[in-house]
């Protein structure tokens, strides 16, 4: 009688289950799969609702959304994704430096793309469709309730932030930061690190605001560049205004340069001196 030699690693033979295309090999399978399939558990009867919540789920609920956004967004305009913080009031300037900025972007032919929530994006959104120019909100689910402005013309809501981020970039031209807080915050080096890194090109970045960003420009400049944890060229991978017709100026000179940040022609970089104010 032949004797079949163990293994070479020394293990036994460990008792094998397939799950679809998967292959599961040894312990025992779990209290909702022994003994049943895929199609079973689909067409049986009423159980746990368990499943709804677990991780391969929620890879096509994140399909879903990806799907859902983009078929809402493919056939935007040229578009400009502006961000600010939920918290800036109606009789603030900020706001207004919003409105005025939402609508010179309509005038210019490009639609406007904000978080769809109040404050600088409700602004954005205001001034986008008081100009006559489309006004698309993404939405994200919060703890708490957050609905889309009144503003919007476009509008969905995602679960997942990473989704929600990666349609602000796909459809944009460019960014366009007013002051804000962590989430601001969050968009602005993100986007920065897609442009330095060269994920995307044509993507100038623009912040509103030199008082509320001054602090944030001296310690880049000096923190970061002194550190060398930065490259003196990522300096110029941004903008900073008050203006807003070179707001405007900045992304059209950039979109004609064909260039990620460029400074179009000339045009003032924000960090190779101190940032002073520009006139209205």
């Amino acid at each position: 009688m032949t004797t079949i030699p163990p293994p070479a690693d020394g293990r036994n033979p460990r008792p094998t289950r397939h799950r679809g295309p998967v292959v599961l090999r040894g312990g025992e399978p779990g209290p909702q799969t022994a003994g049943t399939t895929t199609d079973q558990r689909l067409l049986d009867r009423r159980g746990p609702t368990d499943w709804v919540h677990t991780d391969p789920w929620r890879v096509l609920r994140i399909q879903s959304e990806f799907v859902e956004g983009f078929g809402l967004l493919a056939e935007l305009p040229r578009a400009v994704s502006v961000f600010g913080s939920a918290r800036t009031k109606p009789d603030h300037p900020y706001y207004e430096a919003g409105v005025r900025i939402g609508a010179a972007l309509a005038r210019a032919g490009y639609a406007v793309i904000t978080g769809g929530g109040p404050g600088a994006m409700e602004a954005a959104n205001r001034g986008a469709s008081e100009a006559g120019g489309l006004s698309v909100g993404l939405g994200i689910e919060l703890p708490f309730e957050q609905e889309l402005n009144e503003w919007v013309d476009v509008g969905i809501s995602f679960r997942y932030f990473f989704v929600r981020k990666t349609m602000f970039v796909k459809y944009a031209q460019a960014f366009v930061i007013l002051p804000g807080g962590f989430g601001t915050l969050d968009e602005l080096f993100e986007a920065l690190t897609l442009v330095q890194t060269r994920k995307v090109t044509r993507f100038p970045v623009v912040l509103v605001g030199t008082a509320y960003w001054s602090g944030l420009v001296e310690w880049i400049r000096g923190a970061l560049l002194e550190s060398g944890t930065i490259s003196p060229g990522d300096l110029d991978l941004f903008t900073v205004t008050d203006d807003v017709e070179e707001v405007l100026a900045h992304i059209r000179a950039a979109e004609a340069a064909g260039t990620p940040g460029d400074n179009g022609g000339g045009m003032r970089s924000p960090l190779s001196g101190p940032v002073e104010p520009v006139e209205g």
